[in-house]
């Protein structure tokens, strides 16, 4: 890894805005919450806010290692758009963007 993103922590310790690089060390956002599966104390998965300001869901498996000052995938940023969250699929709560918001025109 080129980049120095720090020492190693737990994902628990990551924190909203921590920036995100690919498998090729290449920024391709910032984390905006992580899942977690609390019952299990087990990493779900981390949502992040791409480069260009899309909301994606990267799942726990595509996570290669959580730093200090980064996390890094297991994924290329080729590969990250393939994987948007559900709230932009119309799916999901998001506000005036979801299904409910296209419906009632919001």
């Amino acid at each position: 890894m080129s980049a120095d993103h720090g020492s190693p922590i737990h994902y628990t310790a990551v924190s909203r805005g921590t920036p995100v690089y690919d498998s090729e060390d290449v920024r391709v956002g910032e984390v905006r919450r992580v899942e977690d599966n609390y019952a299990e104390h087990i990493l779900d998965g981390f949502e992040i806010v791409d480069t260009e300001g899309t909301l994606r869901f990267v799942d726990a498996p595509e996570v290669a290692r959580t730093f200090e000052r980064g996390v890094t995938l297991a994924i290329t940023a080729a590969e990250l758009p393939e994987r948007a969250h559900a709230i932009n699929r119309g799916i999901g709560g998001g506000a005036g963007g979801g299904l409910l918001g296209r419906l009632l025109g919001r």
